[in-house]
């Protein structure tokens, strides 16, 4: 089957690379940087590259729209597919904005962190879906394998509350990870010393419900341990509110 990219960020790249080793071929890249856009052309061997407005209709048979959620309003505007299956990739956007656009039309939405620098080499990558029409769906799914083993229809109303998951889950985690190698930094302590615990963490959920495994001074109603805890990050004002909310929510969670 082929294929044309709009965009050229980590996900263009990495859907690029993954549709071409799938013996997909790509016809085209495009996007705003044309140089950007000429280089994802010359890695992909794909056979154009440009701006935007020269995308054809029927170039390919699958259009990928890969690009930023805050750009897709602008992308969709400029472009008009009646021959290919237009698709984007994001998951807190709603199918009916492609429609405009394309006759056919979906989503193929990767719960996937994904850098051009250290992209995955496997194939354990959820996509949730979803389709305007059964040619959408039929083109779609088949160039989705070429990407995972893990394919799944989610409505724009589960994409948005999956998403809402998954930016709690990994962009929030991560950023208290972030805070505890700080303060780590700033109490000449190593953070790699807290490496067990985290992948304790992260093992343990693999078996059993989060809210069954919680442990710690919140759960346990532990005040002057709180307190003290509290009052070391006296410094750090956000640091200290995000200890305390959090520390709340677990006192007052019902989750098990």
């Amino acid at each position: 089957m082929t294929f044309s990219i709009i965009g050229t960020g980590n996900i263009a790249w990495f859907f690029g690379s993954r549709l071409v080793t799938g013996r997909h071929h790509c016809t085209g890249v495009y996007g705003r940087n044309r140089q950007s856009a000429l280089l994802l052309q010359e890695a992909l061997m794909a056979d154009n590259s440009g701006g935007i407005d020269d995308l054809k209709d029927g170039e390919s048979d699958v259009c990928f729209l890969l690009v930023s959620d805050n750009a897709i309003i602008e992308i969709v505007s400029k472009i008009s597919l009646t021959q290919t299956v237009l698709i984007q990739t994001a998951g807190a956007v709603s199918l009916d904005l492609l429609k405009p656009s394309s006759t056919d039309y979906g989503v193929i939405w990767p719960i996937y962190s994904i850098v051009k620098t250290n992209p995955p080499t496997h194939r354990n990558i959820p996509c949730g879906w979803e389709f305007s029409t059964d040619r959408a769906k039929r083109f779609g799914l088949e160039v989705a394998h070429a990407i995972t083993d893990i394919l799944f229809e989610a409505r724009y109303e589960q994409r948005k509350w999956l998403h809402l998951s998954a930016v709690i889950s990994n962009n929030f985690t991560n950023h208290l990870l972030a805070i505890c190698e700080q303060i780590c930094k700033d109490n000449d302590l190593q953070f790699n010393v807290l490496m067990p615990i985290i992948e304790q963490t992260f093992e343990r959920i693999k078996t059993a419900p989060p809210g069954s495994l919680q442990t710690g001074p919140a759960i346990r109603k532990d005040t002057p341990t709180i307190q003290s805890q509290i009052n070391l990050l006296s410094g750090h004002p956000k640091w200290q509110k995000i200890y305390e909310d959090i520390s709340s929510s677990i006192q007052a969670s019902t989750i098990k």
